[in-house]
């Protein structure tokens, strides 16, 4: 009974994860993702707790911004609404959406951390003895706390002080390698997941259209793929930071409008091959609209090779992010493992921690994505699995 009642892609996902490599990707993803969504309460300069005078604070919640308001609310809802499985799933996202929606409104409308932070008055007040007791994050320093009352202003190997222990190093201004590599997994995989989202919907719609109606459609649209084809995503994305400055949503934005044409080329061949399909016809007899025949019919049928397709562009993305920020033209005051990575070459000397921790998590953050690209791709079609 319960083999019967298992859906298409409750069988394709089972099958993907039953892999280790799958496993081990989904693993180091889901790492990534938690030590983003809650990098504000695992690496900070500023107590989690403070007792003073016998009462109890919580300095770090004055800090917050509104992205790290929303994103463990978003997250713990994900979690409370995937266990809630006897609701539909078109219901479960509405309702994501439609609660992450008005707490993203209240946060950025009511939260507005101080525009000046002093990261070491919590440090001094806690040596000084104003506390009965503290409770600091487990990487007790803010990404862009420079250590300046201590006098830690330059790269140290990790583990060299021995009166803070900074487990990956510090980098030329004398912040914490840890604390920074937490905060930049955030911009890691928002700039993955949003620009392949971009681009998926996209290619999704346009392919759609070139493949259902095919004729003078699909010659306007592989037009339209061939010219975005040619432009260089890279050389765009310099362009744009010339002229407007170093924004991620920029980055975000060029990203996904230049990638789009590998989606729209699949899911064109997936609906040229089921518009002739007896169910697509019996839709279209019994009078259904467009979007409903495209997207509620045909798509679930034709999706597979685009999310295939997905995992690998989503560690395009992430790629593209680091060569950037590698090349001195990422964000401006925010982490980023490019970033850092550019600083092991940038002294005189080799700074063999910038490059291993940096560089290993960019490594292992791609090769994490092509793995479950792959398991996905022979979950999808076994037979690729067995030639291989």
């Amino acid at each position: 009974m319960t083999e019967r009642r298992q859906g298409y892609w409750a069988r394709v996902l089972g099958a993907t994860f039953v892999r280790w490599g799958a496993r081990l990707g989904l693993a180091w993803v889901g790492l990534l993702a938690f030590l983003g969504v809650f990098a504000p309460f695992l690496a900070s300069s500023f107590p989690l707790l403070v007792q003073e005078d016998g009462e109890w604070s919580s300095p770090v919640l004055r800090y917050l911004t509104p992205a790290d308001v929303v994103l463990p609310v978003a997250a713990l809802l994900a979690v409370v609404l995937w266990r809630l499985r006897r609701i539909p799933a078109g219901r479960r996202l509405l309702v994501f959406g439609l609660v992450t929606g008005i707490v993203a409104i209240l946060a950025w409308q009511s939260v507005e951390p101080p525009r000046i932070v002093v990261y070491e008055q919590y440090r001094q007040a806690a040596e000084a003895g104003r506390y009965q007791r503290v409770i600091w994050a487990p990487i007790p320093y803010s990404p862009q706390d420079y250590l300046r009352d201590r006098g830690d202003t330059g790269m140290q190997p990790p583990l060299a002080d021995p009166r803070d222990r900074h487990w990956f190093g510090t980098e030329e201004n004398g912040a914490d390698v840890l604390s920074r590599m937490i905060h930049a997994s955030r911009i890691a995989l928002a700039i993955g997941f949003i620009a392949t989202g971009i681009a998926l919907a996209l290619g999704i719609v346009i392919g759609g259209l070139m493949g259902y109606f095919s004729g003078v459609a699909d010659i306007l649209g592989m037009r339209l793929v061939e010219i975005f084809e040619a432009v260089p995503t890279l050389f765009l994305l310099l362009t744009f930071v010339a002229f407007f400055g170093r924004s991620l949503y920029i980055m975000m934005v060029i990203i996904g409008i230049t990638s789009w044409p590998g989606y729209a080329r699949y899911v064109r061949a997936e609906f040229l091959r089921l518009r002739q399909q007896d169910f697509v016809q019996a839709a279209v007899a019994a009078g259904l609209p467009l979007r409903s025949i495209l997207f509620r019919h045909m798509l679930p049928n034709g999706v597979g090779p685009v999310l295939v397709a997905a995992s690998f562009g989503v560690a395009a993305a992430i790629l593209a992010e680091a060569t950037l920020s590698f090349l001195g033209l990422g964000l401006v005051g925010e982490p980023s493992w490019g970033e850092m990575l550019n600083q092991a070459v940038q002294s005189s000397s080799f700074n063999w921690w910038m490059a291993v921790f940096p560089g290993g998590a960019i490594f292992l953050t791609v090769f994490a994505y092509n793995l479950i690209g792959e398991a996905l791709r022979d979950a999808i079609d076994p037979y690729l699995g067995k030639a291989a």
